[in-house]
């Protein structure tokens, strides 16, 4: 089974949006730092997708993004679903950020200290990526109990 979902890294010029997934009961993503983002709805493309995650969990209306890569996670999560995620920069939004999030602690930081927050292992791979603007990735990332057992990348050069 396949379900799809966006990643929104929210970017101020200096800064990442991030989410400190500290709010629901059994989240497989308790206490780490996330982007915003989320499952599709039916019908949704990519990017209907990110804006409608991104205005439910800051409050902000996205502007300018950029697809940046495609993530595949096998088996990712229980019943043996792989996760196809779209990943976006988000260099221009407009609004007021709400100061409760339903998911979690909503905290900008800064450059440098992204890649120290605690996250999944493969997430720290690919923030460097979007860090260094590496060019377009289709990547995958394999993880068992919990654990990252695989990652590959295939990067497309820019034109």
């Amino acid at each position: 089974m396949v379900q799809l979902a966006t990643m929104c890294y929210l970017d101020n010029g200096s800064q990442y949006l991030l989410l400190k997934r500290d709010k629901k009961e059994n989240d497989i993503h308790e206490n780490k730092w996330v982007s915003v983002g989320g499952k599709f709805e039916k019908g949704e493309t990519p990017e209907a997708c990110a804006i409608r995650e991104i205005k439910e969990e800051t409050g902000l209306s996205a502007t300018k993004m950029e697809l940046k890569g495609v993530i595949t996670f096998p088996n990712f999560t229980q019943n043996d679903i792989d996760w196809y995620c779209f990943v976006y920069v988000i260099t221009e939004f407009e609004g007021q950020l709400i100061p409760e999030c339903d998911e979690g602690t909503l905290s900008w930081v800064d450059y440098d200290e992204v890649l120290k927050k605690p996250t999944w292992e493969g997430d720290y791979i690919f923030l460097e990526w979007l860090l260094e603007d590496a060019p377009f990735f289709s990547a995958e990332f394999t993880y068992v109990n919990n654990q990252l057992t695989h990652h590959d990348v295939i990067f497309y050069p820019n034109k």
